[in-house]
């Protein structure tokens, strides 16, 4: 697949599952902590793993902070990655980069459900989007977190766990998925081709 994807390499760990995912996919996508070579991407890929408040610092100093919210092209953020795109987070009273109205909270924690949630969930499609072309109501995805948003304008799909949360998010041309379409199997190899396809 010809596009020149970018992955931002600031936030993420298991940064080589999501190359080898898009290299199955024929596409070749350089990890890079470069704004300027993030800004002439055809594409823009946002991981995230761990704390949102370490990870805005990662990106701020980076130069990323000022520069995300002005790109134009495709951008998908996925797990914290997603997370960084809205107003703020719960986890460390973070404030996050600002390009979807809303906030991030922490899932409640239940006897039969712990936090992190971690394993394969349904997906439930509530808005169409070019990100989901190809994807059913009730397909599984694998998800891994502790903190998520509810679903609000933005949201294309959501997931139930203790709470009903947002698991696709779109908002002009950035995106968001909590799962992680790199370990989703055939639907994030979808998923990940619709992307690419934007």
């Amino acid at each position: 697949m010809s596009t020149d994807t970018v992955i931002i390499g600031c936030c993420g760990a298991n940064l080589a599952s999501l190359a080898f995912a898009l290299q199955r996919l024929g596409c070749d996508a350089p990890i890079s902590e470069d704004p300027e070579r993030v800004r002439r991407a055809s594409h823009v890929i946002l991981p995230g793993v761990g704390a949102a408040d370490a990870a805005m610092s990662r990106l701020d100093r980076a130069g990323f902070t000022e520069l995300l919210p002005t790109l134009t092209q495709p951008v998908l953020g996925i797990c914290l990655g997603m997370q960084l795109l809205f107003d703020a987070s719960a986890e460390d009273e973070a404030s996050c980069l600002g390009i979807i109205d809303g906030r991030v909270d922490a899932l409640p924690q239940a006897p039969d459900l712990p936090v992190p949630h971690m394993g394969w969930n349904q997906l439930d499609i509530d808005a169409k989007t070019p990100l989901l072309r190809d994807i059913a109501d009730g397909d599984y995805a694998y998800f891994v977190h502790s903190y998520a948003a509810a679903a609000g304008a933005s949201t294309r799909a959501t997931a139930e766990y203790g709470v009903t949360f947002s698991a696709v998010v779109e908002q002009d041309n950035f995106f968001g998925t909590q799962f992680h379409p790199e370990r989703s199997a055939s639907l994030g190899a979808t998923l990940l081709a619709n992307f690419l396809e934007l």
